[in-house]
C-alpha cells in the first residue's frame, strides 16, 4: 500500500503542476466535418407517438391509421393510458394522442373537438415536432374525412399536456446533458496522456526499476482521475441544481452511483488508448476522435439520434455518453426510472471491467519485449 499511496500521491502532485491542454490542427476539424456531413440531419425527426382512441365511430379509425401512415410519425395504438404514462417514462414514446369518445360527435355537429397531446417536455424539439406534427394530421385527416362539409373553419382544437417540462425550457435538458461531456473531457482526453507521458519523459523507466507492480500503476492512473471525475461531478450537479435552478426529481445516491460506473469506463478508454500508443500527441488525436466528439455530436445530446443515417445509429450503440444522456435527462426531468437505470448500469459496468482488463494487460512491465 505504501508504493499505491506513493504513486497516487505523485499523480496528484502531476495533476497540479502539468494540466494537459492540448491543441488539435488537424484531426478535430477533419472528425468535426465528417459528422457534421454525415452524422447530423436537422431537416425533419421521426418520432414515435401513441395512439389511444376512445371514439368506436369507423371513421375516426382513418385518423388512427393516419399518423401511422405519416413518414415522420411511428404510431403505436394503445388501449389504456397508464401503458402509454409508463411508455413515455422509459423514453419508449416521445408522445401520445388520445381522442375523446365524443369527437366525432362534436365533429358532426360543427362544434370544437378536442384532441389531447400529451408530449415529453424533456427534450423540447422533440416536443415541438410531436405537437405540429399531431396538429397537421389531423387537420389534414378532416380535410379530406366527410366531416370536412360541417365545418365552415378547422374545427379540431390541441389540447397539449407537456410532461417533465412544462416552461419547454432547453436548459433544462441541456445542462444535465453537458456533465456528461464534461466527465468525457476528464475520463478519456486527460488520462490518454498520463501513460504516455510517463514513457516520453522517462520516468516509466524509473519506476519499472523499483518494486512496484503492475496492478500498483494501473491503480495509481485509476483512482486520482477517478477523484478528479467525481469532484467534478458533484460541482456540475451543485451549478445545475443550486445556482441554476435545473429541477431534480431523481436520487442523489442513484445518480452519483451510475455517474462512478460512467467514469469508470472513461478512464478505461484513456489510459488503454495511452498505454497502447506511449505517445502524447497521437494518444491526444485519437482521445478527440473517439472520444469527446462522438460524445458531443453523436451522444443524443445536440441532435436526435432517430434523425441520423442508420449506419451513425448503430454506432451510437456502443458510445457510454448516449447511455448516461439517457439516464442523467431521466434522472433530473421524470425522476429514477429503474428499466434505465438498470439497463444503463449494467451496460457501463460491463464495459468498464472489460477496459480495466485491457488496461492491466496494455500496462507493459518490460522496457524492451
Amino acid at each position: 500500500m505504501k508504493i499505491l499511496k506513493s504513486l497516487i500521491k505523485k499523480e496528484f502532485l502531476q495533476i497540479i503542476r502539468d494540466p494537459s491542454s492540448i491543441i488539435i490542427a488537424f484531426v478535430l476539424p477533419l472528425v468535426s466535418i465528417l459528422i457534421y456531413m454525415y452524422g447530423v440531419n436537422l431537416d425533419s425527426v421521426k418520432v414515435t407517438l401513441g395512439i389511444k382512441n376512445d371514439d368506436a365511430n369507423p371513421e375516426i379509425a382513418t385518423l388512427v391509421k393516419s399518423f401511422g401512415h405519416s413518414k415522420y410519425v411511428k404510431s403505436i395504438v394503445y388501449d389504456n393510458e397508464t401503458d402509454i404514462q409508463n411508455a413515455i417514462a422509459r423514453s419508449k414514446i416521445k408522445g401520445a394522442i388520445i381522442i375523446p369518445n365524443d369527437f366525432s360527435t362534436k365533429l358532426s355537429r360543427a362544434q370544437s373537438a378536442d384532441l389531447m397531446i400529451i408530449t415529453d417536455g424533456s427534450e423540447v424539439n422533440t416536443a415541438n415536432y410531436v405537437q405540429s406534427y399531431s396538429t397537421s394530421i389531423a387537420n389534414g385527416w378532416l380535410a379530406g374525412s366527410k366531416y370536412k362539409t360541417f365545418a365552415k373553419a378547422p374545427v379540431i382544437t390541441p389540447e397539449l399536456r407537456i410532461w417533465y417540462n412544462q416552461d419547454l425550457n432547453s436548459h433544462y435538458f441541456i445542462l444535465p446533458g453537458s456533465i456528461s461531456i464534461t466527465m468525457t473531457l476528464i475520463g478519456i482526453l486527460l488520462t490518454a496522456l498520463v501513460v504516455a507521458r510517463e514513457w516520453e519523459r522517462g520516468t516509466m523507466e524509473a519506476l519499472l526499476s523499483t518494486r512496484v507492480r503492475r496492478i500498483d500503476i494501473v491503480l495509481g492512473k485509476y483512482i486520482p482521475y477517478f477523484v478528479l471525475g467525481m469532484l467534478s461531478m458533484m460541482f456540475n450537479v451543485f451549478l445545475c441544481v443550486v445556482i441554476f435552478r435545473v429541477p431534480f426529481r431523481g436520487n442523489f445516491l442513484i445518480l452519483f452511483s451510475v455517474s462512478a460506473l460512467f467514469l469508470f469506463t472513461l478512464l478505461g478508454v484513456g489510459l488503454t488508448i495511452s498505454s497502447k500508443l506511449k505517445n502524447q500527441f497521437l494518444a491526444s488525436q485519437v482521445s478527440l476522435g473517439i472520444g469527446f466528439l462522438p460524445a458531443l455530436l453523436l451522444s443524443g445530446l445536440m441532435y436526435p439520434i432517430n434523425s441520423m443515417p442508420k449506419v451513425f445509429q448503430i454506432l451510437t450503440g456502443i458510445l457510454p455518453p448516449r447511455y448516461f444522456i439517457t439516464f442523467i435527462e431521466s434522472e433530473f426531468m421524470a425522476g429514477t426510472v429503474w428499466e434505465i437505470v438498470f439497463i444503463n448500469a449494467v451496460f457501463l459496468s460491463v464495459l468498464g471491467m472489460l477496459l480495466f482488463l485491457a488496461v492491466y494487460k496494455n500496462t507493459d512491465m518490460r522496457l524492451v519485449k
